[in-house]
């Protein structure tokens, strides 16, 4: 699957959470650790998890695999490594 379309579902999936400003990031001339970073707002630490879930799962059903999480049991910020996209959940 084409990495935008990877973006398109990590996006409504953070939507589907009522994440706030959600921002999408293209990296890719002026970084190798990736082509986009994805940058989420959620109101509590339930909502960001909340938020993180709903992407694991959209993108494994997507055949994307996840290449390191950070911060899912403090919940105030989730770094989700896809590779190519990075998604900062604060």
């Amino acid at each position: 699957m084409e990495v935008r379309e990877l973006v398109k579902i990590a996006v409504e999936a953070l939507e589907d959470k009522k994440g706030h400003d959600i921002r999408i990031l293209d990296i890719h001339h002026i970084s190798s650790m990736g082509d986009y970073f994805i940058i989420a707002d959620g109101a509590n630490r339930n909502q960001v998890q909340a938020m993180c879930d709903s992407v694991e799962e959209k993108m494994a059903e997507s055949g994307a695999h996840l290449k390191n999480r950070e911060g899912y049991s403090n919940g105030g910020w989730i770094l989700l490594d896809y590779y190519d996209i990075i998604i900062h959940v604060f």
